[in-house]
């Protein structure tokens, strides 16, 4: 009996301790994909206000036109990165390009927070500005991919489980950079927050950096040996490039519907409709609270079903489905609880299928091109439809003159989610199939 005990305390402080390293991980792991939302959010927040500083021009609009550009350079070199840091994380391990990540994204988020203004450097200042968006774009390009791939690589039995902390760190990121941006703008002056209280949510995300460095330093590697000495140059079948392109389309539903509904629509309805700038902040806070307390169900939920197709179809077509009569809603009663409760319910579709999406890609590929494949798809889709989204949804309500222009992009971008997963193999792969018993 007492032997039995023993096995028995033997065997919880093993699961307390594999529980305990298991939360490390995912803390680790989802840090630089958090970080990266915040320094989104924020800079959204205050994109008005650094194009007045950084980007000179004849009309606020202008100004706020170059700052969206700046905000959307970051987006080009995303491909890029997730080539170089992908290829780097299939070949010496998830390890190194996971610190290497971390550091590139603190170097380019101290660089917005700390930058002089034209008025103090001349055109210096813009320089700086774009120079960090670039080293932001570029370090996400490559840490989306292979932070989801390490997430998924550490478990066996719950890959959307682990995958899903990747999605609520977005979410955590989106709550606290709104909430860090309320608060500046509710407890400073105008004069306060131009000079120098814009500034506080970069330098606090610089101090991210360091933190994310040293846990990540303790993490074990996840790429087995073996794919490590697999040599992949020249061996991309046809069948990858048509995975790389359906996992991409995959990615553009949510991608357009977060990008669009958080990002954009607040600041879209108050030039349209005339709803109180308060309804950006309060849209971003609630979308960023479904993210955080919904991925880790999506990703329970991904767990437990034979594929997770069903979810992405779920997703993509309920968000075509209410759309449209969701923008009839908001124009007819545009408060801002409407506006807010619209918000969410598109952000828990989105939600609902994330995680899903992501374990259905990775386990479409072996592990010598897993983090490279993840990376390219994420960044393409991303760049195409995410970081230019405002830019677009702006020109098609110009060119259109139709209030429902961001519902239109929205569902296009769901529709070709639709398509990405008609097309896209489940199991292309073989070997990266997760072991079951």
């Amino acid at each position: 009996m007492d032997a039995f005990n023993q096995m028995a305390r033997a065997d919880a402080s093993a699961g307390m301790l594999e529980r305990r390293v298991q939360r490390r991980t995912i803390f680790a792991a989802a840090l630089g994909n958090g970080l990266e939302f915040f320094d989104f959010t924020v800079y959204s927040f205050f994109a008005a206000l650094i194009g007045k500083l950084y980007f000179p021009a004849s009309t606020q609009l202008a100004a706020l036109m170059l700052s969206l550009a700046t905000f959307g350079v970051g987006f080009i070199v995303r491909p890029l990165g997730s080539i170089l840091i992908g290829a780097y994380a299939d070949r010496a391990g998830r390890k190194p390009a996971l610190t290497l990540t971390v550091m590139l994204m603190a170097l380019g988020t101290g660089a917005i927070g700390l930058a002089p203004t034209y008025a103090s450097i001349g055109l210096a200042a813009p320089a700086i500005i774009v120079c960090g968006r670039l080293l932001q774009g570029f370090s996400a390009g490559g840490e989306v991919g292979t932070a989801t791939t390490f997430l998924m690589e550490s478990g066996k039995r719950n890959q959307g489980a682990l995958v899903s902390w990747q999605m609520a760190s977005q979410g955590g990121a989106v709550l606290v950079g709104a909430l860090v941006a309320m608060t500046l703008v509710k407890t400073l002056s105008p004069a306060a927050l131009e000079a120098w209280g814009w500034r506080v949510p970069f330098v606090l995300g610089l101090t991210i950096g360091p933190i994310g460095l040293y846990l990540r330093t303790f993490l074990e590697d996840t790429l087995p040996h073996a794919a490590r000495r697999q040599r992949t140059a020249g061996r991309m079948p046809a069948r990858w490039l048509r995975q790389i392109a359906g996992g991409t389309m995959i990615v553009i539903g949510g991608t357009g519907t977060l990008y669009t509904m958080v990002y954009f629509l607040p600041s879209y309805l108050t030039m349209t409709l005339g709803t109180p700038a308060s309804a950006s902040l309060a849209a971003a806070c609630v979308a960023g609270l479904v993210v955080l307390a919904g991925s880790p169900f999506a990703g329970r939920l991904t767990d437990r079903l034979r594929s997770g197709k069903t979810l992405i179809y779920v997703s993509s077509i309920g968000t075509c489905v209410l759309l449209l009569p969701a923008f009839h809603a908001i124009r007819a009663f545009p408060s801002i609880y409407l506006i807010t409760g619209v918000v969410a319910l598109l952000v828990a579709l989105m939600t609902l299928s994330s995680p899903a999406a992501f374990v259905l890609i990775l386990r479409a590929f072996s592990p010598d091109v897993r983090a490279t494949s993840l990376g390219i798809i994420y960044a393409m889709g991303v760049t195409l439809f995410g970081g230019f989204a405002q830019l677009i949804v702006l020109e098609l309500w110009h060119w259109s003159g139709s209030f429902y222009a961001p519902a239109w992009y929205v569902m296009g971008c769901s529709a070709i989610s639709v398509i990405g997963v008609f097309i896209f193999n489940e199991h292309d792969e073989e070997d990266s199939r997760p072991q079951r018993d």
